[in-house]
């Protein structure tokens, strides 16, 4: 009986872990950078891009810079899927009231360019 309960514990906690994971930031994700400035008409606009970080384990102040840096590096690898290496207008709608209190996913949401280098 009690290597039932053991083994269940096992298992709750691999499936815990897996759920809180920091993005890391892929080869193709480190060649595209945040942009302050629209890009000129030099770029084309390729689209709208998403990053994701889960908080359920981490909280919304996980180590290394917390759970934003998570969401950027997705933004950045997601970014790079498409093409771009630009981001521009980057919005953050999870950052809220609700964010205070529980551990939401962290959202970053930018306009993806392909820029000449």
């Amino acid at each position: 009986m009690q290597k039932k309960y053991l083994a269940g514990a096992v298992v709750a906690v691999l499936l815990l872990a897996g759920c809180s994971h920091n993005n890391e930031l892929s080869a193709d994700g480190q060649k595209v950078r945040f942009s302050e400035d629209k890009p000129g008409t030099e770029c084309q606009l390729v689209g709208t891009a998403t990053g994701k970080q889960s908080n359920w384990l981490s909280g919304q102040h996980g180590a290394e810079g917390g759970s934003m840096r998570g969401a950027a590096n997705d933004l950045r690898n997601q970014a790079a899927a498409l093409g771009g290496n630009v981001i521009y207008g980057v919005s953050s709608p999870t950052e809220g009231l609700l964010s205070s209190f529980v551990p939401t996913d962290s959202e970053m949401i930018g306009q993806v360019y392909k820029c000449p280098n």
